[in-house]
């Protein structure tokens, strides 16, 4: 057997290593490669084939390190495309264009290539692209005109792979995924969050080979979540750490996903890994505004308010650029707390934005609530003093001073508004409306004024209101009555002057009497009174009922002492004496008296009989 070195051994190798290459398997081609550059160094079939062999892999860095070691060997236009391609993979995208642009010879390969790296006006033959040119127009915000090209690339992608009898439905899927995924991303930015969910997760279940797009779909599960079902994010956030995902996303998308990751740390309230991951991202992006602001809402989470505006106020010194932003922030904060002056203040500290519609109409709302209007005229006067000077006449500008105007109209700032609807009329003299508005505030300050501008008002003949008089005077509003005091008009004023019906009087009601009532009695003159009020009222008797408690027959009814007493009446049926009576019965009266407790109370036997009654009718069962 010949030894490794020799051409035997070297020969045998690279039986291998295209035996490994038809396969599939470039792992075990590369151990073979690796082979014969320990017999040659500088081969340059080999080092070609360990470049391809790292990119089959996913291994683009390696593969370019190969590269730029072996620059001398391997020349440019033999490796131009792999290299390229390196550069395209780890986003290196400038590089890429670079690279073949510099080419001695444009290939198919790097036409190709070229077309992914920038939008070359290609025509979308294949649905390779198709998608590409989608993307473009995503970047652009035509997201209409992008959907229609995703869909042209999916009815491509079907009719080309289906052409092939061993490519499954499952195959086809798998290749449309990425395209599926560009439809989900403009349905979320359309507001259309439930279809984009729905076409995320159907991708997910088909479990695609494509790290960096399960971490894009992921990440963006993620942001249509927010605050809500956290469960979920925190398990596809997961897929967003694959292995070589960083290879396969931009630095843009590399930082998104690390914000939102940050932001679901501060929803799930893990307060130090928050920390941890905004600090993180600002150490890599010092100028990057929203790694400071994931850190001030963190605090604020904590009560710690003071201390998220010291972050927000240091950085916003350090970073001129945002400090528009973080102003904007801050005033939130104090509005939060209540201090809406203080928030004023930041506010009008943004010398770019003071001048704003946006910007004067919050702080004039938020100077109303304060009710320090003082303020918030002093703000439009600001803000129409700077049109005035870089926008004269504008539509904002003219805008500001109406809002003005009407303003201190509203707070009866009348000789205020006076020189703003002044202003107004005299861009425009033909506005009856500030004409109006103008001869109204005039009149409370200078009536001689009023009525010499009043003259500039149109006359009724020359207005054109499209009355008919005739059919207003015949309406039925015609025939109601004014106010007490007022003149009738219409149909009740001709039946005031005798045309008309003689207008009927109200009968007044008499008053009902009392059924006792005796017209020969004099009424008591103190009978609207309490009974307890009048000056003949003694007041009760105590301890008269609770005298009766007991006394008498058992069921027998109060009666008065007229019936108790049988003195009076010889027909009466004999009774017991009523009790604490102070006068004595008579032997003969109660010599035929029956003992209380031997009388039967009346109607004891018909309310007997009613009971059976009742009985007989519940039938057998119970109560």
């Amino acid at each position: 057997m010949a030894a490794p070195g020799g051409a035997g051994g070297a020969a045998a190798l690279w039986s291998e290593v295209n035996r490994s290459g038809q396969s599939g398997d470039f792992g075990r081609a590369l151990k073979s490669v690796n082979k014969l550059l320990q017999i040659n160094k500088d081969d340059v079939t080999a080092l070609h084939c360990k470049v391809v062999c790292l990119i089959q892999n996913g291994s683009f860095k390696e593969a370019l390190g190969v590269i730029h070691t072996h620059t001398k060997v391997l020349t440019s236009d033999s490796i131009t495309f792999e290299k390229a391609y390196c550069e395209y993979r780890l986003n290196r995208i400038e590089s890429a264009l670079k690279t073949i642009q510099c080419a001695s010879q444009q290939t198919d390969k790097l036409k190709e290539l070229y077309g992914q790296v920038e939008d070359l006006g290609l025509q979308e033959g294949s649905y390779e692209l198709c998608y590409n040119s989608a993307c473009a127009l995503i970047g652009q915000g035509r997201l209409t005109e992008a959907m229609k090209n995703l869909q042209k690339a999916e009815d491509l992608c079907r009719q080309s792979l289906s052409e092939d009898t061993d490519v499954t439905e499952e195959d086809i899927e798998a290749e449309l995924a990425i395209i599926h995924g560009q439809m989900a991303y403009i349905m979320q930015l359309q507001g259309r969050t439930e279809d984009a969910l729905q076409l995320y997760n159907q991708i997910i279940k088909l479990k695609p080979t494509d790290v960096g797009l399960l971490a894009v779909i992921a990440n963006n599960i993620i942001t249509i979540n927010k605050d809500q079902n956290v469960f979920d994010s925190k398990k596809k956030v997961k897929l967003t750490n694959a292995e070589g995902v960083e290879h396969k996303l931009s630095k843009k998308q590399l930082q998104a996903i690390e914000f939102n990751k940050a932001l679901l740390a501060m929803y799930t309230n893990q307060a130090d890994q928050c920390r941890k991951l905004s600090a993180s991202l600002q150490s890599q992006n010092p100028e990057h505004l929203l790694p400071v602001l994931v850190q001030a809402a963190q605090l604020c989470r904590e009560k710690q308010h003071a201390k998220a505006i010291e972050l927000l106020q240091d950085f916003s010194e350090q970073s001129p650029a945002n400090a528009a932003q973080i102003k904007l922030t801050m005033a939130q904060l104090k509005i939060a707390q209540g201090s809406v002056t203080k928030a004023c203040i930041i506010l009008r500290s943004i010398e770019e934005l003071k001048h704003k519609p946006g910007m004067v109409s919050a702080l004039v709302t938020m100077y109303s609530h304060e009710e320090d209007i003082d303020s918030a005229i002093e703000v439009f006067t600001q803000a129409i003093q700077w049109y005035q000077e870089n926008q004269p006449k504008t539509p904002v500008h003219l805008s500001l001073i109406r809002e003005a105007a009407n303003f201190k109209l509203k707070y009866g700032r009348k000789k205020e508004a006076i020189s703003d609807l002044e202003e107004l009329w005299k861009q425009n003299p033909k506005d009856t409306h500030t004409l109006a508005q103008l001869i109204s505030a005039y009149s409370l300050v200078d009536p001689e004024k009023a009525k010499v501008l009043s003259r500039h008002l149109p006359s009724s003949d020359s207005m054109s209101l499209k009355v008919d008089v005739d059919a207003l005077e015949n309406s039925p509003g015609a025939t109601y009555v004014r106010k007490k005091g007022g003149k009738l008009t219409g149909e009740s004023q001709q039946k005031e002057q005798g045309q008309g019906d003689v207008k009927k009087k109200k009968k007044k009601k008499k008053g009902k009497l009392p059924k006792n009532y005796d017209p020969k009695v004099t009424p008591d003159p103190e009978r609207w009174l309490p009974m307890r009020e009048r000056s003949y009222y003694r007041g009760r008797k105590k301890g008269k009922k609770k005298d009766q408690i007991g006394k008498g027959t058992q069921g027998a009814t109060t009666a008065g002492t007229s019936e108790l007493d049988a003195s009076k009446t010889a027909s009466s049926p004999p009774t017991s004496p009523r009790p604490g009576s102070t006068t004595a019965l008579s032997s003969a009266a109660t010599s035929n008296m029956i003992p209380p407790r031997h009388q039967k109370p009346a109607g004891a036997a018909a309310t007997k009989k009613k009971q059976q009654q009742k009985k007989k009718k519940g039938g057998k069962g119970g109560w």
